[in-house]
């Protein structure tokens, strides 16, 4: 084939991916309603669903429904100060500076695109919360410098990488396994002993999924880039500061010097990083939700330098948490209603898995471990609700197949993180950070979603 027939081969594959993206954009856009109304609608499915399925009266599934509602409390906690801590953090002048030098070396859209994908990728490796937060907040900081990018995609690709956490360190089933604890209640007996992360995280398999979606996301990303007249920049109120006010201490009242004194601050910078360091001492890299907020907390109290900066960045911060707050208890309800069993002991949760495991072979069971667990994610969009639902009977009957535990452990785990690119709940501390709403990011999620399904699918099958 010569040049020229392969130029326009190439044209004529980038014309059909062109008009898929932007089928998918037009359609999410036109469809997705504001995440509060998703997770409403998501609420009436499962409880309508839930009646005949589980043979459960309407007032037994309202109790489910209800006992599940704050079951989600302290979680919801701990997502609400990752956002916070972690935007404040950020909006120190140290890592302003920092995250604008990075941002200036990156001077193509194409470069700004692939760029805040690796990182986001890297950071949701890494732990997830803070790859959540980092990748946004480099996002925006990278739209302020790259003129011609498109703000919407600059996002979703930040979100994008979010795509990689259950195969990561702070994967929580594979640490779950790992642990060893109550392993046999929580498998129905199918798993007696740990599972080392040498045989789940550090597997060929998972090991490959990372390298491929590491290699190619950053690609398919660049590849969704709108045309130049099509592109949406970043909105100027978003590039708004508010300058720094010059304090004058000789007309400051005794409570006001307190306020600004950088002693506050530094004393409680160095109690908090004294156990940081003695943390990490004792446990290793071990990272958790809780030592995250920690790191973000008191690194973000020693660079605002003093307490009424860092209070001030704090209420900025506070602002986009309204999502979190309204959000987490309705899908902690929707959890109720799913892992709730009827009079003879069927949930909702267990007859979708279980239908699944009806359907296997050998060969396919791993494929469809992965899709039941992406489904049951849009209802159940935690990893450890994943594991309490799925673990008791797939985990059996993957046994019986002769399907390695910790492969069928690791299908369960990536379908919980692959259906996360169309599901806006874990979106909304990204979302709350650009000050976008879901459907403007979605629609380039769903290429994700779909060119991601297909690999993980392929190498969780033949390898």
């Amino acid at each position: 084939m010569n040049k020229t027939a392969t130029k326009k081969v190439d044209n004529i594959q980038k014309n059909i991916f062109e008009k898929f993206t932007n089928l998918c954009v037009i359609l999410i856009q036109k469809y997705l309603p504001d995440p509060f109304i998703f997770c409403a609608i998501l609420t009436f499915i499962v409880f309508l669903i839930a009646i005949p399925i589980t043979k459960q009266s309407p007032m037994s599934i309202l109790n489910n429904w209800n006992s599940g509602f704050w079951s989600l409390l302290s979680f919801a906690m701990q997502m609400a100060l990752v956002l916070v801590t972690g935007h404040t953090m950020a909006s120190s002048p140290f890592f302003k500076k920092n995250l604008s030098s990075m941002a200036s070396k990156l001077k193509t859209p194409s470069q700004a695109i692939v760029g805040v994908t690796v990182v986001s990728v890297l950071a949701s490796f890494i732990n997830w919360g803070f790859g959540l937060v980092i990748g946004a907040i480099f996002a925006k900081e990278i739209a302020k410098k790259v003129k011609g990018v498109d703000y919407r995609l600059l996002i979703a690709s930040a979100y994008t990488g979010f795509l990689v956490w259950h195969g990561g360190l702070s994967a929580s089933i594979p640490l779950k396994l790992a642990s060893g604890g109550g392993l046999a209640s929580a498998t129905a007996g199918a798993v007696t002993e740990a599972i080392p992360t040498s045989m789940t995280i550090f597997s060929a398999t998972n090991l490959i999924i990372l390298a491929i979606l590491f290699i190619t996301l950053p690609f398919v990303n660049r590849a969704m880039h709108p045309k130049k007249e099509d592109v949406i920049a970043i909105d100027n109120d978003l590039l708004i500061e508010v300058p720094e006010e010059k304090l004058n201490f000789s007309t400051m009242t005794p409570a006001e010097k307190i306020e600004n004194s950088k002693i506050v601050s530094l004393l409680l910078g160095i109690m908090g990083y004294v156990y940081i360091i003695s943390y990490f001492i004792t446990n290793g890299f071990a990272l958790n939700l809780n030592i995250v907020n920690f790191v973000f907390l008191f690194t973000a109290i020693l660079l605002h330098g003093t307490p009424q900066k860092f209070l001030t960045a704090i209420k900025e911060a506070s602002k986009g948490a309204a999502g979190i707050i309204l959000q987490f208890p309705f899908y902690a309800g929707i959890m109720g209603i799913m892992v709730g069993k009827g009079p003879e002991g069927v949930s909702l949760a267990g007859a979708m898995s279980q239908m699944f495991v009806n359907i296997s072979t050998e060969t396919t069971f791993p494929f469809f471990t992965f899709l039941s667990a992406g489904i049951v994610n849009f209802f159940v969009p935690s990893g450890g609700g994943q594991w309490a639902v799925q673990a008791p009977i797939m985990m059996p009957a993957g046994a019986a197949l002769g399907i390695p535990a910790a492969k069928t452990a690791m299908a369960i785990a990536w379908g919980d993180a692959w259906t996360n690119m169309i599901q806006p709940f874990w979106a909304l501390p990204a979302l709350a950070i650009a000050g976008l709403g879901a459907k403007d990011i979605m629609g380039y999620c769903l290429v994700v979603l779909i060119y991601s399904g297909v690999i993980i699918s392929l190498v969780l099958m033949f390898l």
